[in-house]
């Protein structure tokens, strides 16, 4: 079992102290791709997700062979301003679904050979209502983190973190609001399916709660307008940075719980792609400030880690070709 942070304290300089890439491997990746039996830049960005994933592994020729995906699920008091399509009690029974492997990201995960593990996170607690009071306390946005934290497998190769909750759009929506300024509007969209009024309501209830909180560092922000899911993709993502292992981002809150990292160090994400671009409007916007270019863009919004899961067997492909194709030397053939 993984050791659970003691502090956000700790939290902060655990980030601080991630390790980086291996230079060496990174070298060598790069100078096996150069030998392979293709046209220099034949397979366009799969050679670069290559290199970039052997960098993290630590080894120029690696494999995946242990992808994981992890469901974390939480409720949000601020649903009782109606800001969802759906009640909350949808996020207990849509974690059913998860156990029972009913579900599309069951599905997903099957389908790419990875390890599907769902972490339900006091479901019958919900944070508090964000536009009264900060939605958790230290110590419950500390608790929230470990359980993300603790929760990814240390001998996995490539990580996928993935949520269910009803009204955390609204949340991820005033994480980026938060972060990043504008208007409301433009970091709120639909959701589970909310028309043009719900969406405006929604649209308003972001802007109240950032302007009463103003958070000013990225688990603050966490802290204030998250949730204890959000959280947990964080804790989880950040484990993931410390092990070197590689991790594929999914939708828009995802990329918010990867932005309250970002927020608190510069190369918190450095081991993240984006899966996908989904199709709640944000998300977009949302990724180039993060400066990741997705990988997929399929009209996804259904959340649960579904697109980061789609994803995986794109690395996949990147790293079987890199690692198992011959070099011109081996194939006998002449390279020009």
């Amino acid at each position: 079992m993984t050791d659970s942070l003691t502090s956000l304290t700790e939290f902060r300089a655990v980030l601080a102290a991630a390790p980086a890439a291996d230079a060496t491997s990174l070298a060598g990746a790069a100078e096996r791709n150069g030998m392979l039996t293709k046209p220099p830049g034949a397979l366009g960005r799969l050679e670069d997700l290559a290199i970039w994933y052997a960098g993290w592994r630590g080894t120029a020729r690696p494999e995946i062979s242990a992808p994981q995906v992890i469901v974390f699920a939480g409720n949000h008091g601020v649903t009782a301003r109606g800001i969802s399509a759906f009640p909350p009690e949808v996020t207990e029974q849509m974690v059913l679904n998860f156990q029972h492997g009913g579900a599309a990201i069951n599905q997903l995960s099957k389908a790419a050979g990875a390890q599907m593990d769902v972490h339900a996170i006091d479901l019958d607690r919900p944070t508090r209502d964000f536009c009264d009071e900060a939605a958790m306390d230290e110590a419950e946005l500390l608790a929230a983190i470990n359980v993300g934290w603790t929760s990814v497998n240390e001998r996995c190769d490539l990580l996928v973190t993935g949520e269910m909750g009803i009204g955390n759009t609204t949340s991820a929506a005033a994480i980026a609001l938060a972060l990043y300024g504008g208007d409301a509007a433009e970091w709120t969209g639909r959701g589970t399916g909310l028309d043009d009024q719900g969406v405006s309501l929604k649209a308003g209830v972001v802007a109240q709660a950032v302007a009463l909180h103003q958070p000013k560092t990225g688990l603050d922000v966490l802290r204030t307008v998250g949730g204890r899911e959000i959280a947990a993709m964080a804790g989880a993502i950040a484990r993931a940075r410390v092990l070197r292992i590689p991790v594929i981002l999914d939708g828009f809150i995802c990329c918010a719980a990867a932005a309250c990292l970002l927020a608190e160090s510069e190369t918190a994400l450095d081991h993240a792609i984006a899966g996908h671009a989904s199709a709640e409007a944000a998300h977009p916007k949302l990724l180039a400030r993060l400066d990741k270019e997705p990988l997929l863009r399929l009209g996804l919004r259904l959340g649960e880690g579904s697109g980061a899961a789609l994803a995986i067997n794109i690395l996949k492909g990147a790293i079987a070709c890199h690692s198992g194709m011959s070099t011109f030397a081996e194939a006998g053939v002449s390279a020009g």
